[in-house]
């Protein structure tokens, strides 16, 4: 016999073989299945989908029809209590609206970024994204060197410093309105907020200036990998669909810009100081000159630069944008509102057009709007943390192994914790007031917590006050007040405003 017919006659028991061996890994993969639902299920929560997929296809459904798997968490929370379970493949999630484990388990750094995430985040599609960034570390000894050199450049000092970039930047929004008030045409605030961001952070933070009224690739490229990291996120099938191919290109070539683009930036900065030339005393100068201080560098930590750079060039835009849009959506819908923080603005700035630190603390109910802004809509929904030990949350015993998940959009839009939760009512944040104990957290908490918070919160004051100070604005008729969840949250609609020109002779 020829071996081409011997092999011919092994190629049934080979594929026997291999369909044996399939059929046993299934058959294990279903037992370890069963063996998690036995572990969780004492948990209470939504019924499962199916046995293997649990919760997957109904949160996939929600995401395909662009609906909010927020308010599906909300509505759940409502239905099974402050804890309550969800299964995806061999995944359980715990999600609570506890405020006694929302504080116990952010507020200690010995609970670790929940690893899915961390994966999912590392690499978009094969290409690496945030990295070892420091929203995506896990490894705590990683997160501390790197918050360790970050922190100088986000002190509370060193950004008074920035004022002047943020009323320069702010100053060319005020113009393109101009022109838009004197052609009484319609204006997208969302899409002219997220040039002003973009432009700030640039400028800000690397010393850069973008033409973003020229052919510029930032704007879509972000959009991109935002759109991209949560279907990658939600859908653990998505990479193996071939219809996705095409899509999944294009974000991993936004992907290759953002950090390409970054790479030259931090690498022209550092061979500039080398040099001795004048460099900007922005965000990067100062974090090369605190890196520069470090022992034991290594290359990875050029690498951990550059995946700081890439989330802080995406949230340092995304997520202030998204709060401006939606308080202007807001003032619009309450005139007693908008008008009670403009008699602010007007008798804080006035007429001038350069905005101080000592403004902005002022600026007292601003602030109060602001901060209902981010209850009701919380540009960075949730967080997560792996619970590596076994925990009780009221009363209910959670094994280690599970992933906890908390949503400030939940446990914000719960009349437990709010009286009218969708009232938008900024005076719930007056001085005097009562704090919201661990169920208001839009820049998460703990060590943890949003480092550019303070940064994002500045620029946001100077952007609104000088836009109150000019304009008056309107809603467009007919549009949607929806929220788009692209990771972030967005106004659907793009908050369409007819913008005019205040009259201050009354």
């Amino acid at each position: 016999m020829t071996l081409i017919g011997a092999l011919l006659t092994w190629i049934p028991s080979i594929l026997l073989l291999l369909l044996a061996v399939a059929f046993l890994a299934f058959l294990g993969f279903c037992l370890y299945i069963h063996y998690l639902h036995a572990k969780y299920d004492h948990i209470p929560g939504p019924p499962r989908d199916s046995f293997l997929f649990g919760h997957g296809p109904s949160l996939l459904k929600l995401m395909q029809n662009e609906e909010m798997v927020h308010d599906a968490f909300l509505q759940w929370s409502e239905t099974y209590g402050p804890v309550y379970r969800l299964n995806l493949l061999h995944l359980t999630f715990i999600l609570t609206t506890c405020p006694e484990a929302t504080k116990e388990i952010l507020m200690n750094p010995k609970f670790l970024k929940e690893k899915q995430m961390h994966d999912r985040l590392f690499y978009l599609f094969g290409v690496r994204f945030f990295g070892n960034g420091l929203v995506s570390v896990r490894d705590h000894d990683i997160w501390y060197k790197q918050r360790r050199i970050m922190d100088p450049a986000f002190s509370s000092l060193y950004l008074r410093g920035l004022m002047g970039t943020f009323n320069e930047r702010a100053e060319k929004l005020m113009l393109k309105l101009n022109e838009i008030a004197d052609s009484e045409s319609e204006a997208g605030m969302l899409h002219l907020f997220n040039q002003v961001t973009l432009d700030v952070i640039a400028k800000a933070a690397f010393g850069v200036d973008l033409d973003l009224q020229g052919d510029t690739p930032f704007p879509a490229a972000i959009e991109m990998v935002l759109k991209g990291m949560i279907f990658y996120i939600r859908d653990l099938f998505f990479t193996y669909k071939p219809k996705n191919r095409p899509f999944m290109r294009k974000v991993r070539e936004a992907c290759h810009l953002l950090r390409t683009t970054g790479a030259q930036w931090i690498n022209a900065r550092k061979t500039a100081m080398r040099n001795g030339e004048d460099v900007p005393k922005d965000i990067l100068t100062q974090i090369i000159k605190s890196a520069g201080k470090e022992e034991n560098t290594t290359k990875e930590d050029d690498e951990f630069m550059l995946d700081n750079f890439v989330t802080f060039f995406i949230a340092g835009q995304e997520t202030t944008a998204n709060q401006l849009a939606f308080c202007v959506m807001e003032l619009a819908r309450h005139p007693e509102i908008l008008e009670k923080v403009r008699r602010e603005v007007d008798d804080v700035i006035g007429m001038k057009q350069e905005i101080s630190p000592d403004d902005l603390g002022k600026l007292v109910y601003l602030s109060q709007v602001l901060k209902e802004v981010l209850r009701l809509y919380p540009t960075a929904p949730g967080t997560s943390r792996d619970i590596h030990q076994d925990i009780v949350i009221n009363g209910i015993t959670i094994p280690a192994g599970a992933a906890v998940f908390f949503s400030s959009y939940v446990t914000s839009r719960m009349d437990k914790f709010f009286k009218d939760p969708l009232v938008f009512d900024p005076d719930r944040f007056h001085p005097d007031a009562p704090k919201p104990y661990y169920c208001y957290y839009p820049f998460s908490l703990g060590a943890r917590a949003c480092l550019g918070k303070t940064f994002a919160q500045m620029e946001a004051k100077v952007v609104m006050a000088k836009l109150l100070q000019r304009f008056d604005f309107t809603l467009t008729p007919g549009q949607s007040f929806d929220i788009l969840d692209t990771g972030t949250l967005r106004p659907k609609s793009g908050v369409m405003c007819l913008i005019k020109h205040r009259n201050l002779s009354m």
